[in-house]
């Protein structure tokens, strides 16, 4: 009789096993399968690489938010290697020939973020023009030897990746020395600096250091913009050798931010544009929650943050997101249009255009791309 029991547990636990990993495998697909629904909505609306993009205002498509949907192709591209990814990034940078908007001696890292696919296409294939515009303009900035350019928090997720990216491919010390000054202006700096130690997240600007308060009498957080400097951290500490001089530095502030943006997440697994007060523009976004989500789950992914701790939080978010903000068509509602507090951009719901779609997609295939990974990591 006991021995008959032990078989039968042994069995059990065999199909349990069975159906946990078939459930696993069917998980990673299920993300694959939403991650190409969402980039054939896009490349499908937007054939043309090369056209300005426009819907109330006009900007030209090598700007920022073209820029971060390219990041979010890359990183699809690399679990999903289809060639129709890397041809129409490549197409892109060809009608751009490789530049930035505003030329080689811009200081905007709106203009600089277009860069960062850039490189990431002159390592796949090194052509010397893919690089040279990018490498020109950051050589410039420099040897000028100002570090107040990123003056928005924006503005660290858009430029400080190519640095960390011109170091390692150049291994030279001077990238991350500088990329280093720009990032502690910004920080301790700018406005008495824009960190908040305390709370643990990043006021946006200037303009929103305190006195500044939000309806509810507490400091403004905007979550895209949080958000942006999540991705930052992702993008330059993947990148960074382990004995670099700064990275144990930016490892820890990478931490810390991400305690302070699991505290303020929704029920339902969103964030609010504002991440300490629910009550002003409150409701689903779609942007910062994906910049969270790519954070936890890289951090998972790398061993840096507990598992225990934030998968319920990145695992309850992405769901939110597939089931709740994703159209059949592969369109992206709950996004918050450009802007750089809780009222811009408004109105979100679920059915709203915003000026842009570009830069809310890169966000979601970033982060898809590392549940992805997760996933598979786990078969």
């Amino acid at each position: 009789m006991y021995s008959m029991l032990v078989v039968m547990t042994i069995l059990w636990s065999a199909c349990a096993s069975k159906k946990q990993l078939v459930s696993k495998k069917e998980d990673k697909h299920e993300v694959l399968e939403v991650l190409r629904r969402t980039n054939n909505y896009f490349m499908n609306k937007w054939p043309d690489t090369k056209k300005p993009i426009y819907t109330t205002r006009w900007r030209p498509s090598n700007i920022w938010t073209r820029g971060v949907y390219y990041e979010g192709l890359m990183a699809l591209y690399k679990v999903d290697p289809d060639k129709r990814y890397y041809d129409y990034a490549v197409d892109w940078g060809n009608n751009h020939a490789w530049g930035l908007r505003n030329g080689t001696e811009t200081r905007n890292g709106d203009d600089q973020n277009c860069g960062q696919t850039y490189l990431d296409l002159y390592e796949i294939d090194p052509q010397p023009e893919r690089i040279a515009d990018i490498k020109k303009n950051i050589d410039f900035i420099i040897a000028s030897g100002q570090v107040d350019d990123w003056t928005w928090i924006d503005a660290i997720q858009m430029a400080m990746p190519i640095y960390a990216k011109l170091g390692v491919m150049y291994d030279d010390e001077q990238y991350f020395d500088y990329m280093y000054k720009m990032y502690v202006h910004s920080r301790d700096v700018e406005g008495g600096g824009l960190y908040n130690r305390e709370d643990k997240l990043w006021w946006r600007d200037k303009d929103f250091v305190p006195p500044y308060k939000e309806p509810n009498g507490e400091d403004c957080y905007w979550s895209r913009g949080n958000g942006w400097v999540v991705a930052a951290f992702v993008r330059v500490l993947d990148l960074l050798p382990e004995n670099q001089q700064h990275r144990a530095e930016y490892l820890q502030d990478f931490k810390d931010l991400m305690e302070g943006v699991l505290a303020t997440q929704r029920e339902d697994g969103f964030w609010n544009v504002s991440m300490h007060d629910p009550t002003n523009f409150g409701g689903r976004e779609t942007s910062g929650t994906a910049l969270f989500v790519y954070g936890m789950a890289w951090g998972i992914n790398q061993g840096l943050l507990d598992e225990e701790t934030y998968r319920p939080a990145m695992e309850k978010a992405w769901k939110a997101m597939v089931n709740e903000a994703v159209h059949p068509s592969g369109f992206l509602g709950y996004l918050q249009g450009t802007g750089k507090e809780p009222k811009d951009g408004q109105p979100v719901s679920y059915a709203s255009v915003p000026d842009f779609e570009d830069y809310g997609l890169g966000c979601f295939l970033l982060a898809g791309t590392e549940v992805y990974r997760l996933l598979d990591n786990q078969k």
